[in-house]
């Protein structure tokens, strides 16, 4: 399926969502950078404010191989309703909280507490927002700490004297708050509870990653601290020589 932007062909491609220069395909137009609109999407383009139709209207037959549905079906409803896992959607709607699993623990997102807190055990701290803030990679939008899975909470690392890898904590990955309840997320920030659903998604349950200690940064700053603490040790020697150096001679 192609369309006509401007002037320039772009090819409708339905499993990415998004539309390509079809004569530099490294010109795309992906569906994050569109204003969702309600009937369609808003792209600036060529300096213009360009409206474009929904990607059931665009290609209906495109749609329906992808989600193995009729053509009939995917001309009675709208992309959301195909590109955003309804039973999630109408079960958050309900009042009804995503989970994530962390090596095999429970906790509950809860975008209004800011944190993520434990589904069972009510001694835990759980695991503040505010607490892991600096651990967020932007590059992988996603968060890995330090984690404690006898207590089932975050516990911060001793930066400037650690010198081995923890053996009573693991390194967790998990999404940052946007992707873990998006609606929640909109709910609190004042936004349309639709808003950005349709490329961030809906899921009722996650299961964080384990990451090796040795795939992480900390391998670096333990590096780093015993190349300290050794020259420190070196420097102190140094210094207890030439002390016994100085002594009165007989």
């Amino acid at each position: 399926m192609e369309l006509l932007i401007e002037g320039t062909t772009f090819i409708v491609d339905i499993n990415r969502f998004e539309f390509r220069d079809k004569s530099d395909p490294n010109n795309v137009i992906p569906l994050k950078e569109m204003q969702d609109s309600g009937d369609g999407y808003l792209i600036e383009y060529n300096d213009k404010d360009i409206h474009l139709p929904e990607f059931v209207v665009l290609d209906p037959s495109g749609m329906a191989k992808k989600y193995n549905v009729s053509i009939m079906e995917v001309e009675s409803h709208d992309d959301f309703h195909f590109m955003v896992d309804q039973q999630a959607f109408h079960s958050r709607m309900q009042g009804k909280l995503p989970t994530i699993d962390i090596e095999g623990h429970t906790f509950t997102v809860d975008i209004r507490m800011n944190m993520l807190r434990s589904a069972t055990d009510f001694a835990s701290k759980g695991i503040n927002f505010d607490d892991i803030d600096h651990y967020y990679s932007e590059e992988k939008d996603a968060y890995l700490i330090p984690y404690d899975p006898i207590k089932h909470e975050f516990r911060e690392l001793d930066y400037a004297n650690i010198s081995s890898i923890p053996k009573d904590l693991i390194a967790i990955e998990f999404p940052f708050q946007t992707k873990l309840d998006p609606i929640g997320w909109n709910r609190e920030g004042g936004w349309d509870l639709k808003s950005d659903l349709k490329w961030l998604g809906v899921q009722s349950h996650f299961e964080a990653k384990k990451i090796l200690w040795e795939k992480t940064f900390i391998v670096d700053v333990i590096k780093e601290n015993k190349e300290k603490q050794q020259k420190s040790q070196d420097n102190q020697k140094a210094n207890n020589q030439s002390k016994k150096s100085k002594g009165r001679k007989f």
